[in-house]
């Protein structure tokens, strides 16, 4: 499905052939964000989650029919609210392509999708050494949540703290 923005932006969901595409787009938000060398996404990694368990969904972004920009997201889930949301892990633009709109065109389609989906919220994650992208989301609307800190278990402890399950029974 796609959907014409203007004469030069396309938006459309990721197919199949875009696999390739989308790594590409990730290796250039992670050398944009100084983190290349943790990218441990594969082809066979974007077609088993994006295609075949459709766990998350990319939209592929076009200016004058060039991919220029990608945006990668997956559910959450508010108890609170009792609502779904869409978290944003990642939305890229090629540098060539930044000042034509497409990260705010971007992220009202996602928030579009969102109150289609009867979603209660959008959220993602940003470097806090990253200026230039906190005041374009402070322009959309968006606060950051200071009171709330993430966590993460990763790789090792990730397999330890399974261990401990598995001791318990």
């Amino acid at each position: 499905m796609s959907y014409k923005i203007n004469e030069h932006i396309l938006l459309r969901f990721a197919e199949e052939k875009d696999t390739s595409l989308i790594l590409e787009f990730i290796r250039g938000l992670a050398e944009y964000e100084h983190l290349l060398d943790t990218v441990k996404m594969t082809e066979a990694d974007i077609k088993k989650y994006v295609f075949e368990k459709k766990m998350i969904e990319v939209v592929i972004g076009e200016y004058d029919g060039t991919p220029a920009g990608f945006a990668l997201f997956f559910y959450n889930f508010s108890t609170f609210a009792g609502k779904p949301g869409i978290f944003i892990e990642d939305v890229f633009v090629k540098p060539e392509f930044r000042g034509k709109g497409l990260g705010k065109i971007f992220f009202s389609f996602l928030a579009k999708i969102a109150v289609e989906r009867d979603c209660g919220r959008l959220e993602w994650l940003c470097l806090n050494w990253n200026k230039p992208s906190i005041e374009f989301y402070k322009k959309q609307g968006a606060i950051a949540r200071d009171e709330w800190v993430t966590y993460r278990i990763t790789g090792d402890d990730i397999n330890k703290l399974a261990e401990e399950y598995n001791k318990d029974l």
